[in-house]
């Protein structure tokens, strides 16, 4: 079996791959400081307690995190007798190579983002993720990842509005009822949910106008179902799109494997 790592600088995603879909999926926070025994005691102990035994034989890591990545080769190497693919290394080669400026290297989630998107439906797509970042990730015809937009993520502001402003409380985000907030927690949720709207929307437009081409629009992150609530920001949702691009790019080399070994 596949095991797919997607660490974020907030969370870091497990999700194992049966070859026909994603058996189980695991998040963890991100910790700089957790060693190969305690990924490998708190993944193997999800697994038990799901009633899933996993003979996992393969791994693929995208990390934005570099400081993680060693012990996560640890942990395949001494728990799963493996050496992992990690997206944006020299060895994990991509369907379609970025096409950017040259000395460029970007993100290896834009890069899942980039091949799973393709994959599911074509080229021509604006992915916007939520996550610790906003990113809005361009993918043109052929499947290339071609450039994008990194905005303050969602929570990110939240935090960022609460600590340096000493009378605003910290919130959690929702829709608001109405735009004009009567209380300053809803008047916060209002210019957070309504603001974000606003951006998404200015920005895929401008990214179309200057695509020059007609483009989908994919939302994907944990926050993308709240802002799709009553809007026409996304043409469709997918949850484990970035999981999906690395299961393609995992293809995609172990298939350049087998046709070197013939």
């Amino acid at each position: 079996m596949l095991l797919t790592i997607d660490c974020g600088n907030t969370n870091t995603v497990f999700a194992i791959w049966d070859g026909t879909q994603f058996a189980a999926t695991w998040r963890t926070s991100t910790e700089v400081t957790r060693t190969a025994d305690q990924y490998f005691v708190w993944l193997s102990s999800l697994m038990s307690l799901q009633g899933i035994y996993a003979d996992i034989t393969d791994v693929i890591i995208s990390s934005t995190v570099p400081r993680v990545v060693f012990n996560l080769r640890v942990l395949c190497d001494r728990y799963f007798n493996c050496r992992p693919l990690v997206v944006g290394k020299p060895e994990c080669l991509l369907p379609v190579q970025p096409r950017v400026e040259e000395g460029v290297r970007p993100g290896p989630d834009r890069l899942a983002n980039a091949a799973g998107a393709f994959q599911r439906h074509g080229g021509d797509i604006v992915v916007v993720d939520f996550g610790t970042a906003t990113n809005f990730d361009v993918v043109a015809h052929d499947g290339a990842y071609v450039g994008g937009v990194i905005a303050p993520g969602v929570n990110l502001s939240l935090e960022a509005l609460h600590q340096g402003a000493a009378a605003l409380p910290h919130v959690d985000i929702s829709r608001p009822d109405r735009v004009i907030g009567t209380n300053t927690i809803t008047c916060i949720q209002s210019g957070v949910f309504w603001g974000y709207i606003g951006l998404i929307e200015g920005l895929t437009a401008r990214i179309k106008q200057e695509y020059g081409r007609s483009m989908k629009v994919v939302g994907t992150g944990g926050l993308a179902p709240l802002f799709a609530q009553g809007q026409t920001l996304f043409d469709t949702i997918e949850d484990d799109l970035t999981l999906h691009g690395l299961r393609v790019i995992h293809d995609y080399n172990k298939a350049l494997s087998e046709q070197e070994k013939t």
